[in-house]
């Protein structure tokens, strides 16, 4: 893995530890819950036994990072990551050289580049964020979670507002019935 141009300069990442929250946080083997496709709602009162699923996701926080600090919130928002040759694996278009750069440009909606990681702690590759799957988990459970992680990742300024720009870019895409046409040549 090489340094990219200016690292040094304007770093992208940091180690933290510790409860302490910000958007930008990385959380490695974060359980989810996810419920069963055939999910049984019982009558309202009623006592349930609902079988989920566990899964391990690697996560960055999504949450706005006044809010954690505040505790202003009873969910934290995650997006689970992965690397970029994971996902190349099983999309032709980010297997080209074209639909990398596309990523990297932020002109694949629903996913965000973020560069490789080169401090010796937490070294890794290119990543992408998948906004197509967002997960919310109780505030307690993530600052506990974060608090037994160890050493983890923290995204910096200004690539996590970087970030924080493209996830809500995302969320608030607008389709129009009728769009203007295009200005002829």
């Amino acid at each position: 893995m090489t340094a990219l141009p200016g690292a040094n300069d304007y770093p992208w990442y940091s180690l933290v530890e510790g409860p302490g929250l910000l958007q930008g946080d990385f959380l490695d083997q974060c359980p989810i819950l996810i419920p069963p496709d055939d999910l049984q709602i019982p009558k309202s009162g009623e006592p349930a036994e609902i079988k989920v699923g566990l899964r391990p996701y690697d996560v960055v926080v999504m949450s706005q990072s006044c809010d954690l600090e505040q505790e202003k919130l009873d969910l934290v928002l995650v997006c689970p990551h992965w690397p970029l040759e994971q996902l190349a694996a099983d999309n032709d278009f980010l297997k080209s050289s074209r639909g990398k750069e596309q990523l990297r440009r932020g002109n694949v909606p629903g996913y965000h580049l973020l560069a490789p990681c080169d401090l010796s702690e937490a070294r890794r590759g290119i990543c992408v964020v998948d906004f197509r799957s967002v997960y919310s988990l109780p505030y307690s459970f993530v600052k506990n979670f974060a608090a037994k992680s160890g050493k983890r990742l923290r995204l910096l300024p200004p690539y996590r507002e970087h970030l924080s720009q493209a996830f809500a870019r995302f969320f608030m895409r607008v389709g129009l019935p009728v769009d203007i046409p295009p200005f002829s040549k």
